[in-house]
């Protein structure tokens, strides 16, 4: 048995696409995961299984949620082992005590290549942020408080790729891993 996470992208923001983690749980446990968990209200679901098939997993909670909701959400899963594999490659510059940056991992989902992502968001603004990537993720850092200088800030939420990444905090990330 595995331990998995499944990072929903766009939901519980700005009054969109609300889903109560209650009810997420809950049909988590129909697909039959079991250990079931959520972190924060912004769709980050920890659960064990046997399958091991990261396609078919994301396509069924997908699927799950449209029965449900009326909902399509993208849905990233990850196995913990990975996702901690992932943050052993982080920078030294990334998920540091600085309080003044804001780290976070950007995760791309599987039919997107680095190049693709890179082409959509542009370079990033070399005086403000930095970024590096390893295995399907970008660490992304950059000033708190010069966020609206940042050329990802707004391309992350908004371009077409949007909805072919996620982004998490260094620190959400961490306690992911802890459950």
């Amino acid at each position: 048995m595995k331990r998995y996470v499944a990072l929903l992208r766009g939901i519980n923001v700005g009054g969109r696409n609300k889903i109560s983690m209650k009810d997420l749980t809950q049909y988590m446990q129909e697909l039959g995961f079991i250990d079931v968990c959520t972190y924060l209200n912004s769709g980050n679901v920890i659960f064990s299984t046997e399958e091991t098939d990261h396609l078919a997993m994301q396509e069924a909670i997908s699927i799950s949620i449209k029965d449900h909701l009326a909902l399509e959400i993208p849905v990233l899963v990850i196995a913990l082992e990975d996702l901690e594999n992932k943050l052993q490659h982080a920078p030294e510059w990334w998920g540091n005590d600085d309080k003044s940056i804001y780290d976070n991992l950007i995760c791309l989902f599987p039919d997107i290549s680095y190049d693709f992502f890179y082409q959509e968001v542009g370079d990033p603004n070399d005086a403000i942020e930095k970024v590096e990537h390893y295995d399907q993720v970008v660490f992304w850092s950059f000033s708190r408080k010069e966020y609206n200088k940042s050329t990802w800030w707004k391309k992350t939420a908004s371009s077409e790729i949007a909805s072919k990444i996620t982004i998490r905090t260094a620190n959400t990330i961490r306690n992911i891993l802890k459950k």
